[in-house]
């Protein structure tokens, strides 16, 4: 299915247009912009790899136009939504580790005015 048409180099140096906001300070923006981008791939491979194995599975031998010609039934699609979920939570699971630290359990405001009120 690739289609000859569009240039993905060209695409893949695209800007958007306007000013990028930056969070980080630029060195771990770039690190970060790397990183996520080989996540992404890594999760595209991950998918085309479970192409592999169930067209190996259903047929025994298989051809590179059986993968690209592949299509998930419901039960793979579903299967790799999950996949993809648990990757994608290993991946960030040291971000939400911290922002779980960050968490303080704090009484809600309403209790709070009601100790200050009565103190």
């Amino acid at each position: 299915m690739a289609d000859d048409s569009i240039d993905w180099i060209v695409r893949a140096g695209a800007r958007a247009k306007g000013k990028r906001p930056q969070y980080l300070d630029f060195a771990s923006e770039r690190m970060l912009s790397i990183l996520l981008a080989v996540v992404g791939e890594v999760s595209v491979l991950k998918e085309r790899l479970d192409t592999v194995e169930r067209l190996l599975d259903e047929k025994g031998t298989i051809s590179r136009k059986d993968i690209e010609a592949y299509q998930p039934d419901r039960a793979a699609a579903e299967e790799r939504g999950l996949m993809t979920r648990e990757y994608i939570a290993r991946v960030m699971r040291g971000v939400q580790q911290e922002m779980e630290a960050m968490q303080v359990d704090e009484p809600p405001v309403s209790q709070l005015s009601i100790e200050l009120r009565d103190n």
